[in-house]
Formats: C-alpha cells, structure tokens, sequence
C-alpha cells in the first residue's frame, strides 16, 4: 500500500498565503523579468562556456561562429556527424550552423500562470516545481555562501540563474506594484542554506497527482546498469519495461588521466533514499561541484551515488559523472515513479532506513 501523508482533500484545501498583504511597493527586480526567448517548439541552451557554429556537421569543418554560455537558438534536428576520438557523434542543427550536441541542453519555453496560494505540508504552506524556460535569473535573499552561487559570480562571471529541468520547493509568493508575481525558492527544502526569489512564470507547478507510482502492483522489480555501453535497463520480471542511454562514473579526468574515484560502483546494491529534489556536492577545492535542483533522485550506493535528472549536459551514452547515474529529466522521472520506495508529495523524500519499506534493485554491470 502506498503511504501519502497528505490527502487529496487536504490538497484542496489550499493555503491562502496573503498576497495582496505582501504586495511591495516598488518593483526592486524588475531586471528579473523573463527574456525574449527565440520562438520556437525546440530550443537549445549552451550549456559550457563556448561553442563554436560549424557549416557542416563535422569539427573540421568551416567555423562560421560561436555562441557563449546560456546562449538559447532554435533546435532545428538532431543528426549524426563527425567528432574526431569522441564517441558521441551527435550534433545539433540551428538556423546559423550546427553544434556540437553533448554542449547543447534541449529545453522548451514554457510560461506558466502563477498561482496565489500554496499547499499545506508537514512544513508549512509549499509547494513542488519545475523550471519550464530555458534559464530564468534570481535575486538571493539569504545565503549565498554555497559553491553553486559563488561559482556563478565569482569564475564564471555570470549571473546567478535557475535552468530548465531543475526542481525545486517553493514556499512563499509576492506581487510587486505593477502585478508581477515572484516565488521564493529554497533550493534545498531539506534543510538548504540559501533563499532566493524568481519570476513566478518560469515555474511549473507540480501537482501530486504526478507522483502516482508506475506499476505498484509489480514487485519484482530491478534495474541494470551497464557501464561499457552507457545503458540503464529496468525489468519486471525477465520483460523489459525501459531502456535509456546514461552517463555514468568517468573514467578519465580533465586532462585525460585516468581516475577509479569516479567509478559508478559494480556490483548489487538496492535503491535507499529518493528525494524529488535534492542539492548535491561534492569533490575538492578546485576539482570540486556544488549544484542545486538536482530532481528526481534515487540513491542506491552509500556516499550518495544516485540515478537522477541533469541539466548541466547532453552528452548521455558517454561516462562523465562523480559516480553517479545521469538520466535525462524524462528518464529519471519515469525511473523515480516506477522504483520502490514510493515516494509521497509531502515531505518528497523516502529513507529505508527509517521506514523499513521495500526497495528496488540496482545491479551495475560491465558488459
């Protein structure tokens, strides 16, 4: 049976948050409105610092220009081109030239109207979202001290910003005087440092009836990971219900030396924490990686290596995390409903540990 902590009668219920009350005077962020994005079905964000627009799909090929980090054109279709001693092949054409897919992340731009009341939780008053726009900025109101903000500021000189795909808790909304709509976001809703606000637009609500797990009734479930062929297999029974391309433990560094710390563990473990979202970090001064927002986690080895959502590259069929098991969001969503635990809406996390519930198996192979 599967333990919700909140009713859909309670979901109802929703919780007035006094709005109008919180109405401010002066509109203190208007550069937060949402850029004019290109109008397109599919679009492509750079996700690296630079990337050059090629004139065919191949990296020996004429350089026509370049388009620098956060960059958004439209996607216009995936093709197989040419990339000398890469494995991935893929590239991505734009109406200005083709780049190279791994630096590419595909997103959409989706608005959304706000809403003006939250849900009551175990918490308080909250509510779980997705960013649905390519990148949306944010006014910190508190922290600032984690490595994810500071790097933003302090390397890479860019400004601190949410990106499609990312989940987050939401746990109070404003409306300055000229009726725009801002939530404020805690990026770790389990206890994060930082506080921030954003355009309510670039975030979707998600309602609980999304946590519905996929197949509860089957428990013979597990799942396969393979590390030489960058795949993730989901089985119930011997049928296979799910297949995906994945990125998992690299095996070299940046500089090519090879390195075993990032290994995504072989052998037999089981699935023991899931969280719908989750800040992760890790590594050392230097080498080191702070993210917040990472959705759709299911942790399977002690220290934190998981299968989860990824934003930050498009380059899945290639090993290239800290050990971990990068999915796409749809990927790693479709595997966080169909695993056990299941996880309820309020408090969006499940330990084994401390519930004694069944969990599904992880298996990581080589070959």
């Amino acid at each position: 049976m599967i333990d919700r902590k909140i009713s859909r009668r309670d979901f109802i219920k929703l919780s007035a948050v006094g709005v109008s009350g919180l109405a401010l005077s002066n509109r203190r962020w208007r550069y937060l409105e949402l850029p004019e994005f290109p109008q397109s079905e599919r679009l492509g964000r750079v996700c690296v610092g630079m990337v050059e627009l090629k004139a065919r799909p191949d990296e020996n090929s004429e350089t026509i220009g370049r388009l620098y980090e956060d960059a958004v054109v439209p996607w216009l279709r995936e093709i197989v081109g040419e990339k000398q001693y890469y494995i991935n092949k893929r590239w991505v054409e734009t109406p200005d030239g083709y780049v190279y897919a791994p630096y590419m992340q595909p997103v959409q731009n989706k608005s959304n109207t706000p809403v003006d009341s939250l849900y009551e939780t175990s918490i308080g008053s909250g509510l779980w979202t997705e960013v649905t726009v390519p990148y949306v900025d944010i006014e910190l109101e508190s922290g600032g001290s984690t490595a994810w903000f500071k790097s933003r500021i302090e390397d890479g000189g860019l400004p601190p910003r949410l990106y499609y795909g990312q989940l987050f808790w939401v746990d109070q909304i404003k409306v300055d005087s000229f009726g725009q709509t801002y939530y404020r976001v805690n990026p770790n809703y389990y206890g994060g440092l930082d506080t921030l606000w954003a355009p309510a637009e670039a975030f979707r609500p998600i309602h609980p009836d999304e946590l519905e797990p996929i197949n509860p009734e089957v428990e013979d479930k597990r799942i396969i990971v393979d590390v030489i062929h960058q795949t993730l297999a989901c089985y119930e029974g011997s049928t296979e219900v799910f297949f995906t391309r994945i990125s998992s433990g690299a095996k070299f560094d940046i500089n090519g030396n090879p390195v075993d710390k990032w290994s995504t563990p072989v052998g037999v473990h089981q699935v023991t924490r899931k969280y719908i979202s989750l800040q992760m970090g890790g590594g050392t001064t230097g080498a080191g990686w702070d993210l917040p927002g990472i959705g759709w986690t299911s942790i399977f080895v002690t220290g934190g290596v998981a299968i989860h959502s990824t934003f930050w590259h498009n380059d899945f069929g290639v090993p290239r995390s800290h050990g971990c098991v990068n999915a796409t969001p749809e990927d790693a969503k479709w595997i966080f409903l169909w695993t056990q635990p299941f996880v309820s809406y309020d408090p969006g996390a499940e330990d084994i540990s401390i519930s004694g519930k069944s969990s599904t198996i992880v298996e990581v192979v080589e070959g």
